[in-house]
């Protein structure tokens, strides 16, 4: 009787332990990458794409936030001592951003979008990418212009960058969801 009970006991355990496993992790095999929209936008037009991206794509959104919010004057591309036009003026400024995520491992894409300043990406887009070991990943940038191509802001970012594996960007000005997933 002993040694029945304690059969019992034994196969509720093991029936038991299999009701509270964890889900399988991803794996390569997984057909839908993860995803992660991180963008910086100063005046909420990059915002609103990066917005739509993660929408459409499914991805997880985040913000290059500046550490110091930028105001009015400091957006001033006329004023060549305005905070914008200074570090554009020095290609190894990095300001300062307000928070970092804790990991990039789960995602596959990374999506990074900016305004275009200077014909470049914001420096805090380069503060970004240092702060984060994104090697193996795949590194898709868009952009938000008023006039300028994304053009020489990739080429900027793959001429610093390169050893990640960027992808053909694009400029997304008034983008549609049909636009993102065309793209």
């Amino acid at each position: 009787m002993k040694r029945t009970l304690s059969i019992l006991a034994l196969a509720a355990a093991v029936n038991l332990s299999g009701c509270a496993q964890k889900p399988a992790p991803k794996t390569d095999n997984d057909a839908t990458p993860r995803v992660l929209v991180a963008y910086f936008s100063a005046t909420g037009t990059t915002k609103r794409v990066a917005q739509l991206i993660a929408d459409t794509k499914g991805g997880t959104l985040f913000e290059i936030a500046p550490e110091r919010p930028y105001t009015s004057a400091d957006l001033d591309w006329t004023d060549k001592q305005s905070r914008s036009s200074v570090d554009m003026g020095n290609p190894d400024a990095r300001p300062a951003i307000a928070d970092t995520l804790a990991t990039v491992e789960p995602y596959d894409t990374i999506y990074i979008g900016y305004p275009i300043w200077w014909d470049e990406a914001p420096r805090e887009v380069n503060t970004f990418i240092e702060r984060h070991d994104l090697s193996g990943k795949v590194i898709i940038p868009f952009a938000t212009s008023g006039g300028s191509t994304i053009a020489n802001s990739v080429n900027q970012l793959r001429k610093t960058y390169p050893n990640l594996n960027w992808q053909n960007g694009k400029l997304l000005n008034g983008a549609t969801a049909d636009d993102v997933n065309r793209w």
